[in-house]
């Protein structure tokens, strides 16, 4: 189970996450929801152990987050990461000696499944192939919990379609999929739960059926947010 308990984070006078308290099953598909600037990035940056809380604590199978909890968990962000001068197959070599449970075989299969190409270089990448790499990345992972922060994004229709087949895919034996995303109707029937932010708030979540009662995610998402569709994006800072 993934937990927060009144967490807070705080970038000097901006608070990205306030007092936010949340419990995500174990083997869930749990959507992350809001506007930019909601706090989604953060929270995700927060339990993946790339920065810590201001106050709080986050914990994952009773584990305080931490280099013991990066091993179980699998982040695929929104930015590239990678060196411009290498190749596909270099990156995936880097994996497999970063994380014991990166299985070169998968990843294999993950890349033929993306239509890419070992050979190719990272400066020869369009956005939406650069968003594949990192997800054959993350899914070749054997994590406990996988996050996925905006995978729909700057990508095309058909490249949506086999991402969200691709994350689908992905789970297996009890293992968590924590995804955000703007795109709600693109993913309303895979989730299982919900989590709506807010200005950093937890507005609200749960189960996915129970919270709708009788309205579509994306009908719910219209009321929650009204009429908002841009906010300050979220800082990317990270304080270790």
């Amino acid at each position: 189970m993934l937990e927060l308990r009144n967490v807070t984070k705080k970038y000097l006078r901006r608070t990205a996450l306030d007092d936010v308290s949340l419990a995500i099953e174990s083997g869930k598909t749990c959507l992350l929801l809001g506007p930019n600037g909601s706090g989604k990035t953060t929270m995700m940056k927060m339990i993946a152990g790339l920065c810590r809380p201001t106050s709080g604590e986050i914990t994952f199978d009773g584990m305080p987050i931490g280099a013991a909890t990066k091993a179980h968990i699998a982040y695929m962000p929104t930015e590239n990461y990678f060196y411009n001068y290498m190749t596909i197959k270099d990156i995936g070599r880097y994996y497999a000696d970063f994380f014991k449970d990166f299985d070169p075989r998968e990843f294999e299969r993950q890349l033929v499944a993306m239509e890419l190409d070992s050979a190719d270089r990272i400066r020869q990448l369009s956005s939406g192939m650069a968003a594949k790499l990192r997800l054959a990345l993350t899914l070749s992972r054997d994590a406990g919990l996988m996050m996925f922060d905006e995978p729909l994004n700057g990508v095309d229709i058909l490249t949506r379609t086999q991402t969200i087949e691709a994350i689908l895919n992905g789970r297996k034996d009890g293992r968590t999929m924590l995804i955000s995303t703007h795109l709600v109707d693109e993913l309303e029937d895979v989730v299982d739960t919900t989590v709506f932010l807010k200005k950093g708030k937890l507005i609200m979540a749960g189960d996915k059926k129970e919270i709708c009662a009788g309205r579509t995610l994306k009908d719910l998402y219209l009321e929650v947010y009204g009429h908002i569709s841009q906010e300050p994006v979220e800082e990317v800072r990270e304080d270790a």
